[in-house]
């Protein structure tokens, strides 16, 4: 299969100095990568800003903001059977971006923010019969969370995880997930290594997509 993978955060200028971000490593995304590849698949990966080794035989596309990688999606998605959005793009950027370092004793305090493009929702009309997996990073009511994005973005499958745990989600090498797909089946995975959840990420896709391996 030919598989797009979006991995890392997104940063949104504020000037050339300064940006708004999150805490994404992109470990998970790089490990689904380097699992999709190792499992016999072709693999373009679309990352922010990280500082992890390019994972072998994997197609790389660089990008910085999430306009940036909205427009990479879209120009990868007609190659691909399986969109994998692991990445967390940045919800906000500054209305305006400065040319020049803001000084701080000319600057009021106040930030003008304007919401980045909802990728996931953008390209839903464009999904035809691909399989699209979704990742929902949160802080409380993770479940119930995750059960509303995979509705509102027209997901097949998506993986939860609560961020605010300090043995998953950002920075970390381990991953403790909860699977959910379309027919309401809830698969809570044990707390594993990201090349773990990696791994069983692909099958579960690989089943969904009758695929077997050569």
């Amino acid at each position: 299969m030919n598989i797009l993978v979006t991995a890392g955060p997104t940063r949104e200028s504020i000037d050339p100095v300064r940006f708004i971000s999150n805490r994404s490593s992109g470990k998970m995304g790089y490990a689904i990568a380097s699992a999709a590849h190792s499992r016999g698949h072709s693999v373009r990966l679309v990352s922010g800003p990280v500082s992890l080794p390019v994972p072998s035989g994997v197609d790389v596309v660089s990008v910085e903001s999430a306009a940036q990688m909205h427009a990479a999606v879209v120009e990868s998605l007609p190659k691909c059977n399986v969109l994998i959005m692991s990445a967390a793009v940045a919800d906000w950027r500054p209305g305006t971006v400065n040319t020049r370092k803001l000084k701080k004793h000319t600057m009021d305090g106040c930030l003008l923010l304007e919401r980045t493009t909802d990728i996931l929702q953008e390209i839903r009309p464009l999904k035809g019969d691909r399989l699209f997996v979704g990742f929902a990073a949160e802080t409380h009511d993770v479940i119930a969370e995750a059960e509303r994005k995979l509705k509102e973005k027209g997901l097949d499958l998506i993986i939860a995880n609560d961020v605010s745990a300090r043995d998953s989600g950002f920075a970390v090498d381990t991953n403790r997930v909860t699977l959910i797909d379309t027919r309401g089946n809830i698969e809570r995975w044990p707390l594993l290594s990201k090349t773990e959840v990696a791994k069983r990420l692909l099958e579960r896709v690989e089943r969904s997509c009758c695929w077997t391996r050569p």
